[in-house]
């Protein structure tokens, strides 16, 4: 087992990576000193596979645990879903010192996240992430919330976890295409800041697709350190740092947005954005062309989608979205922009003609 410390003061964590984790929660939360009552918050899909796993880990140490089930996907990030989870942890009389166990994807961990961060105004919570997607970037760094019909993870809050176990055995059962949607958020990582991790993930793909545990588990690890980092200099993202974090987002949140949440994984929506993000960062920054391709062919070794189907509508359509985008300020689009493999430029505006230049790159 490796683990990656998270330096946040008082608020401070460490990201747990292994195998065999599940068997170890109860272990884990006796020494963060929890309350006795907790809820374990799940979705349909992932609950059935290692819901019981925890509750018989929380229950050999000493808790009295409760699971929660959530709808699979995006579906449970909404106020609707929220608020039926609010009322079974006072039907279950969850108390302030009682706890959430968020198991499951990134969704699940959003949703659980905000939930320990709104109820009585906040519990603890520990994330135990099923997905490499959640494992490598969105069970750390404490950001939760839900979506709102305008856009995604417009509410939301900055609430930390007390700690967070990433079992490498869960990615056995995780599906191909999550998988990959996953890997989008690991070649992020090596273009904003490691230019040598992104030269290993070109060098092990076909290891890493294979699902190699040594291969993952060192990216994993790598991935969580860099995360640290970020969220280590700019918890709340008042310096700028931490928007580096969103490369390909301005664009992949709203191909989700037009997509319904439905279609197109997060994973998927953030390669497509990262390819019009280079194409962008040859244009206006220092990126060479041929590392713009570089970062393409990379996500076309992963079996990533580079493209979307763009009618005049939906070009319309993804254009609006970008606009509610939590990074629209004073009426401006920002983007983060490469100035070279390893090395992002954060709040970069962009003109209009620019950004359609940048979505002719992406449509099919």
């Amino acid at each position: 087992m490796s683990s990656v410390p998270v330096s946040l003061g008082a608020r401070s964590y460490t990201i747990h990576i292994g195998s065999g984790l599940l068997a170890k929660l109860g272990d884990h939360c006796r020494r963060l000193k929890l309350g006795e009552r907790c809820a374990i918050v799940t979705d349909a899909t992932v609950g059935p596979r290692y819901a019981d796993a925890c509750v018989r880990a929380l229950k050999m140490a000493g808790f009295v645990p409760n699971v929660v089930t959530v709808p699979s996907g995006e579906e449970a990030k909404s106020l609707k879903v929220l608020g039926e989870c609010y009322d079974q942890l006072a039907m279950k009389r969850l108390e302030r010192r009682s706890f959430v166990v968020a198991l499951g994807g990134g969704c699940v961990g959003d949703v659980a996240g905000f939930l320990a961060a709104s109820y009585l105004r906040g519990i603890p919570y520990v994330q135990v992430p099923t997905t490499l997607l959640a494992q490598v970037d969105s069970s750390v760094g404490g950001k939760v919330g839900i979506n709102l019909k305008a856009g995604k993870n417009l509410v939301g809050a900055f609430h930390q976890p007390r700690a967070v176990l990433c079992d490498l055995d869960t990615l056995g059962t995780l599906p191909d295409r999550e998988l990959r949607a996953g890997l989008a958020e690991v070649v992020k990582y090596g273009v904003i800041r490691d230019l040598d991790l992104f030269r290993r993930l070109e060098r092990d793909a076909a290891r890493i697709l294979k699902r190699e545990v040594a291969v993952l588990s060192n990216v994993i690890a790598r991935c969580c350190a860099l995360k640290a980092q970020v969220v280590g200099e700019d918890e709340f993202e008042t310096t700028g740092a931490r928007a580096s974090l969103n490369f390909g987002h301005t664009v992949g949140h709203a191909i989700e947005a037009v997509s319904g949440y439905k279609e197109v994984l997060h994973g998927e929506a953030v390669s497509i954005g990262m390819v019009a993000a280079a194409r962008l960062s040859s244009r206006l920054s220092t990126l060479p062309e041929a590392e713009a391709d570089r970062i393409r062919d990379l996500l076309v070794a992963f079996g990533l989608p580079i493209s979307i189907k763009l009618a005049p509508k939906k070009r319309d359509a993804l254009f609006d979205a970008m606009r509610l985008d939590k990074k629209v300020s004073g009426g401006e689009l920002k983007f983060v922009l490469a100035e070279r493999i390893g090395k992002v430029l954060t709040g970069q505006r962009v003109a209009d003609s620019d950004i359609q230049a940048a979505l002719n790159a992406i449509a099919l």
